[in-house]
């Protein structure tokens, strides 16, 4: 199994906030890119004492902390084993971490976008307001996006509709990213069907 992650940064700073808050929007994301590399450095910092060879690689130029993203040799990363940790979003401002992830997705040929988050996985509407709302197990990319369901934007998914990249949404507690990785039944798919 290969292993690319794409790490958020919004536990430092979101660029959508600080852009509602009166900051340059392009200012205000590039500072979430930066977080963002901040989180990466901190997550290979853990995988590494764990044993796990990673690299870091970065969509915005930061040569003493982390390598420049190039696909071909993120590739030789994966091929050789290392988890691939992708830091810095897309390198450019007005574009969220999930398209980011949906972006490296296709670049690397993975062959599925696991989506580790808060939520369980997609509902019908918001389960924190409605009671009565129901889990998807399985819904397609055009149902998420005409019913705004939420949870990813509509470019990341718009982007994996396109190249056929089915995506798992799954709550990101209680072990659940290693119970997908083995192939178990957790959270919701968007796919075709």
């Amino acid at each position: 199994m290969q292993i690319g992650i794409v790490v958020g940064g919004g536990n430092i700073f979101r660029g959508l906030r600080g852009a509602s808050e009166g900051m340059d929007r392009a200012q205000s994301d590039y500072m979430g890119m930066l977080a963002t590399v901040i989180n990466s450095l901190a997550l290979q910092d853990s995988l590494e004492r764990e044993g796990i060879p990673t690299r870091v690689m970065t969509a915005l130029e930061i040569k003493q902390v982390a390598e420049p993203y190039i696909r071909r040799r993120a590739i030789r990363h994966l091929d050789r084993g290392h988890v691939v940790i992708f830091a810095g979003g897309t390198g450019n401002p007005y574009f969220s971490t999930d398209t980011a992830a949906a972006l490296r997705a296709m670049e690397i040929r993975a062959d599925a976008l696991l989506k580790a988050t808060k939520v369980e996985g997609i509902y019908d509407r918001d389960p924190k307001r409605h009671a009565e709302a129901t889990m998807f197990q399985t819904v397609s990319y055009d149902r998420f996006l005409n019913d705004h369901l939420g949870v990813m934007d509509s470019t990341a998914v718009t982007l994996c509709r396109e190249n056929g990249m089915p995506i798992r949404v799954f709550k990101m507690a209680n072990g659940n990213i290693k119970r997908v990785c083995f192939g178990d039944n957790v959270g919701t798919i968007v796919t075709d069907a």
